[in-house]
């Protein structure tokens, strides 16, 4: 791919997504912008890149920020957070919010699901120690394919082996013809929702949890810094934020802090927390 070609998905991308690619990426813009040529009728990806230049389909752009922004994800994902998740946060959170009974948690750029049904079964499967709680768990992403998919909540034998334990794969799941289809019981839990993480957030409520992993790192830090602090201001003054374990925000912001002893979790450093926080970093 010439560089004049790269250049141009590269700023494509930055514009609508916020991804910021660099040229060591170019194997993977080719091999995942060749089947969005060949759908809207171009040879080559050049002829492709002629079309961008002039005045695309905004169904075109909407189908090159799909197939670069379907992100890796699995079941219970680096173990780490989800193991925080249920001994650090959700016993402080079942301590403080027990009057109002109401857990609100936002997994931003969810893509096929996994992360946000892990939270909704880690939490089913804690359902006696939170008796009648509201628990509400918004899924955000910016592919709209990726949502609908999540949404039917049909994973393969190849999705369901990564990182799922083989009693809750049996518990929460059937098997239909070859894929297998989640329980309505978790499928209920979750609410998805198209949202793109640099563009406007003021429709979205309070959280207490706010998970944001394996998304940040295809970010620059101007990018980085706005994402964090526009999500923080959906972040109750006492919640959490879970990062992923390579997304350090050390000289971007130092408006969250991390939890010592916890790798990926951060809170506000003006909230309640932050004496028991260590400085802003890993």
């Amino acid at each position: 791919m010439k560089l004049t070609d790269f250049d141009v998905y590269r700023q494509l991308l930055l514009d609508q997504s916020g991804l910021d690619l660099t040229q060591d990426k170019t194997y993977l813009l080719e091999s995942r912008l060749k089947p969005v040529a060949k759908k809207w009728g171009y040879p080559t990806l050049e002829m492709m890149t002629m079309a961008l230049n002039g005045v695309p389909e905004p169904g075109l752009i909407n189908d090159i920020v799909e197939a670069m922004t379907t992100n890796e994800t699995s079941f219970f994902r680096d173990g780490k957070p989800f193991e925080s998740f249920e001994k650090h946060i959700l016993p402080y959170l079942a301590q403080t919010r027990a009057k109002a009974k109401n857990l609100r948690i936002w997994c931003a750029a969810s893509s096929s699901g996994q992360e946000p049904y892990s939270l909704a079964i880690a939490l089913k499967e804690l359902q006696p120690q939170l008796p009648n709680w509201k628990i509400q768990i918004l899924a955000t992403d910016i592919s709209e394919e990726i949502l609908q998919q999540a949404a039917e909540g049909r994973y393969t034998q190849f999705e369901v082996q990564r990182g799922l334990p083989v009693q809750l794969l049996m518990k929460y799941f059937k098997q239909d013809d070859d894929k297998w289809q989640l329980d309505e019981s978790i499928r209920s839990m979750v609410t998805f929702y198209r949202l793109n993480l640099i563009e406007d957030m003021r429709k979205l409520d309070m959280f207490d949890i706010v998970f944001c992993r394996n998304v940040l790192i295809y970010f620059n830090e101007e990018t980085k810094r706005t994402v964090i602090e526009n999500m923080l201001e959906h972040m109750e003054p006492d919640g959490f934020m879970v990062l992923g374990s390579s997304e350090s925000p050390l000289g971007i912001t130092d408006k969250i802090k991390g939890i010592s002893d916890h790798r990926g979790l951060y809170v506000r450093a003006d909230g309640p927390h932050a004496d028991a926080a260590k400085a802003t970093g890993t």
